[in-house]
This record gives structure tokens, sequence and C-alpha cells, in this order.
């Protein structure tokens, strides 16, 4: 009932946050296939879901729990709950930009046992692929296969299967960083010197997980037969965080072309350098 309440609070979280001026990319994480008979195949997505979530920088879908919450919200249409206000809303949904699709292809568990015979503990291990998609065309972007190291000696089969799949939360959160790059938009000059901006604000803070030091390069963006065609020409660096949304840089290179792009309305964006 717990994870049930849990699993909801989540689903209306994000319903929530999706309906303000978030424009943020919208990622789902789909229910993992498996090519052994496991029932810890959930446990490797909900490790997906937690690292994506924790960078911050997408409005997360967890759709391995969608058929849990559809049966939920087909229940409150029964006669249980037509005096109840505490419904919730229906036909409301986000649509994910980028689908991570993942299988597992193998989970070890090993019972380990003392010299009488008796068993001492457990260790696991894993290894799974992961694809993201890109929902609208359905063309596949990204492909990746990971493999945990050895668990140490846990005191059960579930916490050394945790334990495993923490030994790639390193690994996880540079595939996402090199998967879908930080791009923000510079919206304002706020210094310049002679004709040069000397430090600029970015459409972008907290909420896309920049940090104070974090290198961006910056991109003069046209449009070129119908798609963007960028052009680097400059780099700038986080000097601090201005609230949720916003981030004041200093400009290392290029102040002359952003401060005369900007003026003259064209689209300047920055990605973070990933190194």
């Amino acid at each position: 009932m717990k994870k049930m309440l849990l699993m909801f609070i989540l689903f209306v979280s994000v319903l929530s946050a999706h309906s303000q001026t978030d424009e943020r990319m919208v990622v789902g994480v789909a229910k993992f296939t498996s090519e052994v008979n496991s029932s810890f195949a959930d446990a490797v997505a909900e490790k997906v879901v937690q690292i994506v979530t924790n960078t911050h920088r997408f409005i997360v879908v967890d759709r391995t729990s969608y058929d849990k919450i559809k049966e939920e919200l087909e229940f409150q249409k029964t006669e249980a709950f037509l005096d109840s206000k505490n419904t919730v809303k229906q036909d409301v949904a986000v649509a994910a930009q980028r689908m991570i699709v993942g299988h597992l292809v193998k989970m070890n568990i090993y019972t380990m046992k003392n010299t009488s015979g008796g068993i001492s503990g457990y260790k696991a291990s894993a290894a799974f692929t992961l694809k993201v998609n890109d929902v609208e065309t359905g063309m596949v972007t990204e492909a990746e296969s990971f493999q945990t190291t050895e668990s140490p000696l846990a005191a059960s089969k579930e916490q050394a299967v945790n334990q495993a799949l923490s030994s790639l939360d390193e690994m996880l959160y540079a595939y996402i960083a090199k998967t879908f790059p930080v791009t923000v938009n510079i919206v304002k000059v706020l210094e310049n010197k002679k004709d040069a901006a000397t430090k600029v604000l970015v459409s972008g803070g907290k909420t896309y997980g920049l940090k104070e030091g974090n290198a961006l390069q910056v991109d003069a963006v046209e449009l070129v037969d119908g798609l963007p065609y960028p052009r680097e020409i400059g780099e700038v660096k986080v000097a601090s965080l201005a609230g949720e949304n916003f981030a004041e840089c200093k400009v290392t290179k290029g102040g002359k072309q952003i401060s005369a792009r900007l003026a003259s309305g064209s689209k300047i964006q920055c990605t973070l350098i990933v190194k």
C-alpha cells in the first residue's frame, strides 16, 4: 500500500512539474525486458530511474510502474470512489521525448556458505544494456552495455543486488552526461567591456544540474534547410547559480561575437563541456 502511494505521489508530482513552464527534456524509463528469469529486473530499472532523476536535468516519467498506476486509475472509476474527492484526475499524461529502454542480460546471485555448511550471506552481479529511443522518430540514438562488479557479502539477495548495481553509479552518470548533453541559451549580457560581453546570464541553473566552474561551449545557431546549424563562437564558465533556472557566467572566449549576435536577436546556445 505504501509503495502504491509513493508511486502516485511521484506520478502527480511529474504532472504538476510539467504543467509549469519547464523546458527540460522529458525522458521516460521503460519497464526492463529480461533474458533471464529474474525477479530483480525491476531493481535494475529503478536504479536507472534514480540516476536519471538525480541529475535534475530532466522531467522523468517512470513507465516501469505505469501498469500499476493504470490499474489504480481504473479502480478509481468504480462505485467505491463515486463520492470521493481524492481521485486522481485522469486522461492526463506526460509525453516523453526520449525513452530509455533496458534489457537485463544476466543476473547472478551466489549463496555463500561457511565451513559448517550454513549460509553466511549472498553476493551478486548483473549485466544489462540500455538504448535511448527518439519517441517521435522511433530511431535508436544510443546503445551501451553495462556490467557490475561482484557485490561484497550481503545479508540478503536484495541487498547484494543493490550493492552490485551501486558499482555502476559513476558509469551511469557519465552515460547520461554523454547521451544527453546539457544545452542552455544565453538570454542576457550582464557586463560589457569595449563591445565585448564579459559576463552573461544563461537560462539554466540547478534544474539543469549546472555547477559553479562548469565550462560551456557557445554556439550561434541558425536554420539551414530547416535544420539547426550550430557554429562555435566562444566559451563561458559558470561563476554563480542564480536560483533554480539561471546561472551567471564569465565569458572566457568570443565576447565580441556573443555581444553582437545577442544584440541582433540571434539564438545563442551553450553546451556543457564534458571531459
